[in-house]
Parts: structure tokens; C-alpha cells; sequence
């Protein structure tokens, strides 16, 4: 089916191109049909027009296309380096962790040698001490010495001085371990 126009709108058309540059343009260029030349050279030059804007919006369109092809490339490989970050990530938290653990573990051996440490040396003073008041008493008893009541009340004030340091030093030790322990457990806590 061809359209014909009249020549009064053939002429308007004419005229909208020349003052304004405005052609039509799409398929109705294929079915418009003329006898005037003037109006005929208007449709060839309107089908020239037309098929360059259509290269052009072509071009542009896959232009556009590749621009996002290459956008969703771009897109999977930041997806694939986020993956692998948040792995790094998670094996850098759990390196973390576990040195952490090492390190509280490796604390803790440290701090109960030096508890035992200071025991055995408090008890070898306490021992020796005690060893030396009681040869001295008992010296002072075998040779019948006047001081013995001296000696002997010594003796007695100094074990109890003993025995009460050895509690103190133990119970601090206890103490200064349970405090230890109760923190850190609380960071683990916090950590966690």
C-alpha cells in the first residue's frame, strides 16, 4: 500500500526541511509515493538522511552494548575478588585466633613455672629457716643453755612467722592467678 500526499502537504514538508532541517523519518519514507521531483528528491534525500541516523543510532547502540558487556565483565571480576577477600579475610581472623590462643596458652605455661618457681623457693626459705631455729633450739637445750626459754619463744614466733608468710605468699599467688585467669577469660569473652 503506497500513501499519497497532497501537494499542499508535500510543500509544507518541503519547507519544515529547508527552514528548519526536519526530515521524516522511519518506514513511512518506503511508502510514501510522488509525481512531484522537487518532492520526490525531498524522499531520497530523507531515505539518505534516515539510513545515516540509523548507522549512527547502530553504532552507537552497540557501542553501548559492548561498554556493558565489558561493565558486567568488570563486575564479575570485582564479585570474584570480593569473594576472595572476604576468605583472606576469614583465614587472617582464625590465623588471628588461633595466635592469640597460642600466645594465652604460652602465657599461662609461663605464669604457672614462675607460680612453681616462687613456691619452691618460699618453702626452701621457710624449711631452711625452720631447720636453723630448730638446730638452734635444740643445740641450746643439749647444752643446757640458760637461753632456751629465749630460743624456744623465738623458735615459736619465728614458725608462726612462717607459717603465716608461706599462707600469705600462696594465697597472693592464688590470687594474682585467679585474677589472671578471670581476664582473660572476660577477653575471650569480649572477643568472641
Amino acid at each position: 500500500m503506497k500513501i499519497t500526499l497532497s501537494q499542499e502537504s508535500e510543500a509544507q514538508i518541503i519547507l519544515a526541511s529547508e527552514k528548519r532541517n526536519v526530515f521524516l523519518e522511519g518506514n513511512i519514507l518506503k511508502l510514501l509515493e510522488t509525481e512531484n521531483e522537487s518532492f520526490q528528491e525531498y524522499l531520497n534525500k530523507a531515505l539518505e538522511l534516515d539510513t545515516e541516523v540509523r548507522k549512527k543510532r547502530l553504532d552507537i547502540t552497540k557501542k553501548f552494548q559492548d561498554q556493558n558487556k565489558s561493565l558486567q565483565e568488570k563486575a564479575t571480576e570485582n564479585e570474584q575478588l570480593m569473594v576472595e577477600i572476604r576468605e583472606a579475610l576469614e583465614k587472617a581472623e582464625h590465623a588471628k585466633k588461633t595466635a592469640l590462643n597460642d600466645l594465652d596458652v604460652m602465657q599461662q605455661k609461663s605464669q604457672f613455672e614462675l607460680i612453681g618457681s616462687i613456691v619452691q623457693i618460699a618453702l626452701r626459705v621457710i624449711v631452711g629457716v625452720g631447720i636453723i631455729v630448730t638446730g638452734m633450739y635444740l643445740f641450746a637445750m643439749y647444752s643446757q643453755s640458760t637461753e632456751t626459754t629465749l630460743i624456744g619463744n623465738t623458735w615459736s614466733n619465728l614458725f608462726g612467722i612462717l607459717l603465716t608468710n608461706s599462707f600469705s605468699i600462696i594465697g597472693t599467688i592464688m590470687g594474682v592467678k585467679y585474677a589472671t585467669n578471670d581476664s582473660g577469660s572476660k577477653e575471650k569473652k569480649d572477643e568472641q
